[in-house]
């Protein structure tokens, strides 16, 4: 299981939402890659590391690879669940993690994932995720962080035909499949 990514991040200290391109692959049941591309290369690999304890293993071009466990960011491990068991199609997997409400059609569809646990929340107030059919197409994520910028992830085919240059406006647009 894998597909495409296109992070758009907005803040007010940037001039144009910042791009980053990549994939995210999920290549066993408990392991979850996010691949960047550009602006530059990362790998981060959540998983069991050798003695069994979920880990965070972080690999950057020229630099040497870094180890955490999971422990130490049980956000991480929320994410990796979670977002591990929605590219699986688990829909038991994404409801330990999360709470769900649907809404629209499947021409225009939402799903709305509230974390479940308060560790999580603090970090994510929530997830919401836009797709037609079959195809998801965004994950729009609300920051716990008040001054935090709304951060827009499109997936599939709307990462790959995504344009260059993007403002706020088409971001949304893109995600809300309204553009």
């Amino acid at each position: 299981m894998r597909t495409d990514f296109l992070e758009l991040r907005t803040s007010r200290l940037l001039k144009a939402p910042l791009r980053i391109a990549g994939e995210y692959r999920r290549p066993s049941a408990d392991v979850l890659v996010r691949a960047v591309r550009s602006p530059y290369v990362e790998t981060v690999t959540l998983g069991p590391g050798p003695t069994g304890v979920a880990q965070a293993r972080i690999e950057r071009a020229g630099r040497p690879a870094k180890t955490y466990a999971l422990t130490r960011a049980p956000e991480l491990a929320a994410m990796q669940g979670g977002i591990g068991a929605l590219l699986a199609g688990d829909r038991a997997g994404i409801e330990r993690h999360y709470t769900l409400a649907a809404t629209g059609t499947r021409a225009a569809w939402t799903l709305r994932m509230t974390p479940r646990t308060a560790v999580q929340a603090k970090v994510v107030a929530s997830m919401t995720l836009h797709g037609r059919g079959s195809e998801l197409r965004c994950i729009e994520t609300r920051p716990a962080a008040r001054d935090a910028s709304v951060q827009h992830t499109l997936l599939s085919t709307t990462a790959r035909t995504a344009p260059e240059v993007l403002d706020a406006g088409q971001v949304v647009g893109l995600c809300r499949g309204t553009v």
